[in-house]
């Protein structure tokens, strides 16, 4: 098993949308290195859901229900790909960006190297270290 994080802006898609809709398709990504990223997710992969830009926190816990397949919004052939991700649970405390760089056992997470890429892999460890401070 592998573990990810994705990004999304609250405003335009939230946890609380996600867990309305019950399962979504991971669309839009148009970054190489992310699109990479989504291509090596595999059904049963967990994900952490972080609220980006206002929030700046990780809300969530998601699994990867369908490896990477072409993306609907994108060009046919363009070769963008998006993987479908359903709900597992909310944390039961939002782990904030400012938490995260306060724990020196998430000193490499990429969401601290990487900022602006919206998909990342994680250690297991970093995701573990996650989990335990939004519980």
């Amino acid at each position: 098993m592998n573990y990810w994080l994705v990004k999304s802006e609250p405003e335009k898609y939230s946890w609380t949308d996600f867990l309305r809709d019950g399962y979504t398709d991971w669309t839009g990504v148009r970054n190489y290195q992310a699109r990479n990223y989504l291509q090596q997710m595999q059904p049963g992969d967990l994900v952490l859901f972080y609220h980006s830009v206002s929030d700046k926190t990780v809300v969530g816990v998601a699994a990867v229900s369908k490896a990477a397949a072409p993306d609907a919004t994108a060009e046919p052939g363009s070769g963008w790909v998006a993987v479908e991700l359903q709900p597992q649970e909310a944390l039961a405390h939002p782990v904030t960006l400012t938490r995260i760089k306060q724990d020196a056992r998430l000193h490499q997470i990429g969401l601290l190297r990487q900022s602006r890429l919206s998909v990342m892999p994680l250690r297991p460890e970093e995701f573990d270290t996650v989990l335990e401070l939004g519980s």
